[in-house]
Formats: structure tokens, sequence, C-alpha cells
């Protein structure tokens, strides 16, 4: 049996619950890894990672999102779904469901269904957290994150990880829970480290090697282009910088253009246009791309997320809750 085979000795389907997956150890380290790894296989062409299909109603008030993929080093295939309702609301009325559904392709029994939820809140800033390690300028020494939603809480020690030699770090939120929650992550990861809440957000922007923007569609924060030091690396997540940082970018990376053009509109010109895409991210980390070019270009990074890279995560803790005996068995197909 190889490292990552994982054996289903029939064809019912192992559920792991939000608590089970919570209670599943695995370090910031790790998760990068597996990420990374994620990548670089699809840019050896021996993953597979289709276009995103979105649902949307005319007003907004939901999205709904399914994926797709296949690792080809794992060997498993997976789908992923992903429902938000209530985005026309504040985020305590907001409803949010993802499952990943894993399947064996040596055996072609099914692995595991889970809840999505902690795998992406780990994936997102992971996916940052290597766009600034290859993206960032040389000695890049303070960070920003926007946000203090499930993307923001993990910004800064993700990027602790990739970046050790960052010396200022700084978030801005306007949830007093939010902010509460990003320090008590922070500190548990790097309880010796300080984390500096920052009210200005466009003069914080301009004093940062390194801006993620992770927030809400309801945020305030709107750094402009103008804002940004020469130099300094933008990654949106979400919400909380404008438009002209991406329109006015030296250099463009994604980590997917395809999906930007899916999930970015709000990013557009006037005319509903993106401006070229430079580079995507798994080319740069496979070394047939590069991130940076020059020490003071202004680089913009979009992070859509893809779909290998919740796979590969997913299987990472499938193995981790098998081994621990986690997760309920049901007969879906008996």
């Amino acid at each position: 049996m190889t490292q990552n085979h994982i054996p289903a000795p029939d064809k019912s389907l192992r559920i792991l619950s939000t608590s089970d997956l919570a209670g599943i150890d695995i370090s910031l380290a790790d998760v990068v890894d597996v990420v990374e790894q994620a990548y670089r296989t699809l840019a050896d062409g021996k993953s597979a990672n289709p276009r995103k299909l979105t649902v949307k109603p005319e007003d907004g008030h939901s999205v709904s999102y399914a994926m797709l993929g296949r690792d080809g080093v794992r060997g498993v295939v997976a789908v992923k779904t992903s429902y938000k309702h209530g985005l026309d609301k504040g985020r305590d009325e907001q409803h949010y469901y993802t499952t990943l559904t894993i399947y064996d392709d040596t055996t072609g029994l099914p692995v595991a269904m889970m809840d999505c939820g902690r795998i992406g809140s780990l994936r997102t800033p992971a996916v940052s957290a290597l766009l600034a390690r290859e993206c960032a300028a040389l000695g890049s020494r303070s960070a920003l994150v926007i946000g203090t939603g499930t993307q923001g809480r993990l910004a800064l020690p993700f990027l602790l990880t990739t970046l050790p030699q960052l010396d200022r770090l700084m978030v801005y939120g306007t949830h007093p829970e939010g902010l509460a929650a990003v320090r008590e992550r922070f500190h548990h990861y790097f309880p010796e480290r300080e984390l500096e809440v920052v009210e200005d957000v466009r003069a914080a922007a301009s004093d940062a090697d390194v801006v993620v923007a992770t927030a809400g569609n309801h945020t305030p924060a709107a750094v402009e282009s103008d804002d940004l030091k020469p130099g300094a690396l933008s990654i949106l997540v979400g919400h909380g910088i404008a438009p002209s940082t991406l329109q006015r970018a030296d250099r463009v990376i994604a980590t997917s253009e395809a999906q930007m053009k899916v999930t970015g509109t709000d990013m557009t010109d006037a005319n509903g246009n993106f401006p070229p895409v430079d580079a995507e991210f798994p080319e740069v980390l496979a070394g047939r791309a590069r991130g940076r070019h020059t020490p003071d270009e202004r680089i913009f990074a979009y992070n859509s997320g893809l779909v290998v890279t919740d796979i590969a995560l997913g299987h990472r803790f499938a193995q981790l809750a098998i081994e621990q005996g986690l997760g309920t068995r049901v007969s879906v197909w008996q």
C-alpha cells in the first residue's frame, strides 16, 4: 500500500463532520507543503482542475459553486460544492455550506465526504503565504491583513510560516469579535510576537510590503494603487483593495486567470475588462515563470483557490481521520 492510498473495504461513505475535523491536529508547515505539492502536480500536468461552475441569482443574495478535480499523485478524484446565502445581509445573518467528496481513483471506491470549511480556512491563507514567498520583494519586513473573518484569522500565522523575517504585523477590521479572534489565533501560533491593530487602513497599506485583502463585501476598506509603496505585493482573497491595485499593477499573478475572470468581476475597469495576467501561480512554483522581476514593481496577486488544493488537503485530513477512527460510515449506495 502506498503512502497516499486509503483502503476502503466497501462502498459505504465515511462522513467527516465539522467537529470530527476540528479535533485533527495539523501544523501550518504541513498545510503549506500539501498545498504547494498540489500546485506543482498541476503544473506538471499530472492533475486536472477544470473551470468552476457558478450560479448566482440576479439580486445577488446568494452564490453557489461546483468544482471537480483530480490529483494524479494522490490518485483521487473529488467534487467540491459551495453555497453561500445572505450576501445582502450582515455577517451574522449569512449561511455558508461547503462539502468535499473524495473517491479513490485506484480502487474506484469512495473515501470520504466532509465539511470543507476548515480545509478552506487553511488552504486559502496557505496559498497567500506561498504567493508572498514567491512574489514579495526581497527583504520584506511588514505585512497588513485586511479583514477578520474566516480567511483573515490565519493569514498572518501562515505569512510568518513562509516569511519568518516579517517583524511588523498589522491587521485592520471593523468587528471587535473578529479582531479578538485574529489575536487569539495569532498568539496561539506565535505567542512571542506582537500584533498591531490599525485604524487607518490606507496609511497602514503605505507602510506594508505585503497586503492581504480578505474582508467581506461590506468592508469600508478600499486601498488604492497610490496607497501602495514601490515594491509592494497586494494579494486579493476577498475585498479590501480597490480595482486600481489590479488595473495599475506593474505585474499581475493569478492562481487561475480563468477563475479570476469568473469570480473577480468587481475588479474590472469601467469597460468590464481585466488587464493581462503575466503568470499563473502554478507555473511560478514550478519555476517556469517568475513571480517578480524587479524590486520596485507593484505586484497584484489574485488568490481564487484551486480545487486541486482542496482535494490534496482534504485527502490529508481524511488520512488523519481514518488513522484516528473518526467519522461515521453511511451506506449511501447499499
